[in-house]
């Protein structure tokens, strides 16, 4: 079944973790449950567009932003160190605050993640190699197929993501303001890390 086959594809591209990791479980403990979940989403969405370009064939897509790789980590790369850089120089309390006051703030946790994953080119290259080992590339011009091998991939990718919100939330009572700091500190320099590899990658 397709969409158990995307499924299993989702969930394993999104485990490993990297910069989108470390920032979900930063924004679990620093902001709640709802703004990790929804910045996995974030992810999870990003996953199932490249998911979509790989099972539909849509080859100039993927060649277009493979040819657009350098340009892509560089924009990605110098948000991951905006990201990192405002995480080190946050105050957990004065953050509350600004979160609570700020209705716009999932939505923003949500397109952050989403953007943050399509600047990162290998994970086209991550679907398409998966896909075309697996054979599920080609889906015989079954539109159907095609559409429950991506719902797959998303379901599987968001899975991932509540698990993993779910089981940081489960810690978050017990972080005060000084660990809440230093959790800012340790993952701002992780994100900044990240950002800079990937700047340095493309130039």
């Amino acid at each position: 079944m397709l969409f158990l086959r995307g499924l299993i594809i989702g969930f394993s591209i999104a485990a490993p973790v990297g910069p989108i990791g470390v920032l979900c479980i930063r924004r679990t403990l620093a902001d709640g449950r709802a703004h990790g979940l929804v910045s996995g989403l974030g992810a999870a969405t990003a996953d199932a567009v490249y998911g979509s370009i790989a099972a539909f064939g849509l080859t100039a897509v993927s060649g277009f932003l493979v040819d657009q790789q350098t340009a892509l980590k560089l924009i990605g790369g110098a948000f991951l160190l905006y990201l990192g850089v405002r995480t080190l120089r946050a105050h957990p309390a004065e953050e509350a605050a600004a979160i609570a006051a700020s209705g716009g703030s999932l939505r923003a946790a949500y397109l952050s993640t989403v953007a943050l994953t399509l600047t990162n080119p290998a994970t086209i290259l991550s679907f398409v190699a998966i896909f075309a080992g697996l054979g599920l590339s080609e889906t015989g011009g079954d539109a159907l197929a095609a559409l429950g091998l991506v719902a797959g991939v998303f379901a599987g990718s968001a899975a991932w993501w509540l698990l993993l919100s779910g089981g940081v939330s489960l810690l978050r009572a017990s972080f005060t303001p000084r660990r809440l700091h230093w959790v800012n500190w340790a993952s701002g320099a992780i994100l900044a890390g990240f950002g800079l590899l990937a700047v340095l990658s493309a130039v």
